[in-house]
């Protein structure tokens, strides 16, 4: 069954022996920080700091730091299951990963997935409804150059101005005062594109509602990576098997998840910026100050006893990587219905996901390797990819070693590599020389073919005979114990 709330899966966590307790008293600056950090890198258990030092609210993290908890997260044996649930569910062959996730709306069971709205008094974010006071929560200040306390796991819900659709995303949010904090939403994001339809219309504020310490597949759903008008609480909705249940703010003209630990509602304006930052981010770097809208908060509803549920990124691994790791599986098999060519992507943690995807395929024509390269660069979040590595399908992408034999055997910097100018990157590339505006690069790293100009013949890989492997795999699992 899914989880109703934050809670459930914590209770999970803990039947499953994959939570910490912490009773001892450490500061959310920079502290718990160093525990979570240090934890994270060694693969270590969820943390609930019980009685972080100055505060009554409990602090959870590094919820989803190892694979088998971002499984537990999302009910999964393996990542792959929800994407083969939808190409199942929508029963064709979409001709781009966008209609593909949009069929999710067309589905002959979307009533399965519809959002419900619940009335308040059954809502339990609805348990306290007061004035706004953000020094009250445990947020982390995470690193020491960071230009304060940032709530770093809040989905961001606005409507937008055009459709009425509600979106759910996940931005970071430097708090200036009691009352105030930045809103990081990026160039590329959905919130940022709501702002701008606004200001195209002439209205001065876009009402914003924040929800901290949701169930799982509501917090997955808000990183996912899903088109413009596809609501994410639909999306979370097909993921948990279950309708999520939403209830009207009581300030503005949204609706947040119900069983959400603490809400904030208020507004950001068109014209009104402020600096933000700097942030240590999950590039491993300082994103420097620049200015974002301000949030205003007007009003905050919360549990009695609320949870402040939280992550930490910085130089990876960090807790992020499974929620990245779980959309590379995820989306897979929808990408291998539109390109059935590849084999497999890996998008390197290492790499913070934006800057590398190495995908192998089954290569059927000459140049076929090019046009993998820019069918991902034209593929939603994917278009962001700074570089990407093209493989034979005898490659293992998940394995950086044979990859790195596939690069430097049957790659030619000379004919094999694409450089693109000018082209759409991520916000927190720091390398390029304009912001959000850098150059792409391909690296063909397949066999080359006769068609493809190539004028020498391929040598044969080196490989053990079938009759020397099979006699020897009779005799392996006694020779193991002697030698490894």
């Amino acid at each position: 069954m899914p989880y109703e709330d934050l809670r459930e899966f914590i209770e999970k966590l803990e039947r499953e022996g994959e939570l910490a307790r912490v009773t001892q008293e450490f500061s959310p600056i920079l502290e718990i920080t160093e525990i979570a950090d240090r934890v994270v890198k060694s693969g270590g258990k969820a943390i609930l700091f019980e009685k972080p030092k100055g505060y009554s609210i409990p602090v959870l993290i590094n919820a989803f730091g190892t694979e088998k908890r971002m499984k537990i997260a999302l009910e999964v044996e393996r990542f792959e299951e929800i994407g083969e649930k939808l190409v199942e569910l929508t029963k064709f062959r979409p001709s781009s990963l966008l209609d593909g996730i949009k069929s999710l709306g067309a589905i002959k069971d979307v009533a399965a997935f519809i959002p419900k709205t619940v009335k308040s008094k059954k809502a339990p974010c609805k348990e306290v409804v007061e004035e706004p006071d953000l020094k009250k929560f445990p947020i982390l200040k995470c690193w020491p150059k960071d230009g304060g306390k940032f709530i770093t796991l809040p989905v961001v819900i606005t409507r937008d101005p055009e459709t009425g659709e509600l979106n759910a995303g996940m931005y970071r949010m430097q708090v200036f005062d009691s009352k105030t904090t930045g809103m990081h939403w990026q160039i590329h994001k959905h919130g940022a594109l709501h702002l701008k339809k606004l200001i195209e219309k002439g209205d001065k504020k876009l009402e914003v509602a924040v929800a901290i310490g949701v169930d799982p597949a509501i917090l997955y759903a808000s990183t996912a990576p899903i088109p413009e008008n596809l609501s994410e609480f639909m999306f979370a909705g097909f993921i948990r098997g279950k309708r999520v249940k939403l209830v009207e703010c009581e300030t503005v003209d949204l609706k947040v998840p119900a069983t959400a630990e603490i809400v904030l509602e208020g507004y950001v304006k068109a014209d009104e910026f402020r600096i933000e930052g700097p942030f240590g981010d999950h590039t491993g770097y300082y994103t420097p100050p620049e200015p974002y809208p301000v949030f205003h908060v007007e009003c905050v509803t919360r549990r009695e006893d609320p949870i402040y549920h939280a992550t930490v990124v910085g130089k990876p691994p960090m807790e992020d990587a499974w929620l990245g790791k779980a959309t590379e599986r995820i989306f897979l098999p929808l990408i291998r219905v539109i390109h059935p060519e590849i084999v497999d992507i890996n998008l390197p943690v290492e790499a913070a996901f934006h800057n590398l995807a190495i995908v192998s395929i089954r290569k059927r024509y000459p140049g076929h390797a090019k046009k993998v390269m820019f069918a991902l660069w034209s593929m939603g979040m994917l278009s962001l990819t700074k570089t990407v590595i093209v493989v034979d399908d005898d490659v293992n992408v998940q394995n950086l070693k044979e990859v790195l034999w596939a690069v430097m055997s049957r790659f030619d910097p000379a004919k094999d590599a694409i450089i693109v100018p000018s082209c759409p990157i991520d916000s927190l590339d720091h390398s390029t020389y304009m912001p959000n505006l850098g150059g792409k690069l391909g690296i063909d790293a397949t066999k080359k073919w006769k068609d493809e100009g190539f004028a020498r013949e391929w040598p044969e890989v080196v490989e053990m005979s079938r009759e020397v492997k099979e006699k020897i795999d009779g005799f392996w699992e006694e020779l193991k114990r002697l030698v490894l």
